[in-house]
């Protein structure tokens, strides 16, 4: 188990860095939106447990969410 948690730990940064850039020529609601998704998905697994099911509806739920709320 401390080996995966070593892998993920070196693997975040690049991974967060990529993601990053690829939203640089998003507009402000698509960003909102991707932004509510992520969030929506990790609280979603949170509450559920990391059940894949409540990650999936936490990711629609919040990515709808960012999308409405968005400027």
């Amino acid at each position: 188990m401390t080996q995966i948690r070593t892998i993920f730990a070196r693997s975040a940064i690049p991974v967060v860095t990529v993601l990053m850039l690829g939203c640089g020529d998003m507009s402000h609601r698509s960003t909102d939106t991707v932004v509510g998704a992520g969030v929506g998905a990790v609280g979603g697994a949170v509450l559920t447990g990391g059940s894949a099911l409540g990650t999936v509806g936490g990711a629609a739920v919040g990515g709808v969410i960012g999308n409405q709320v968005g400027k």
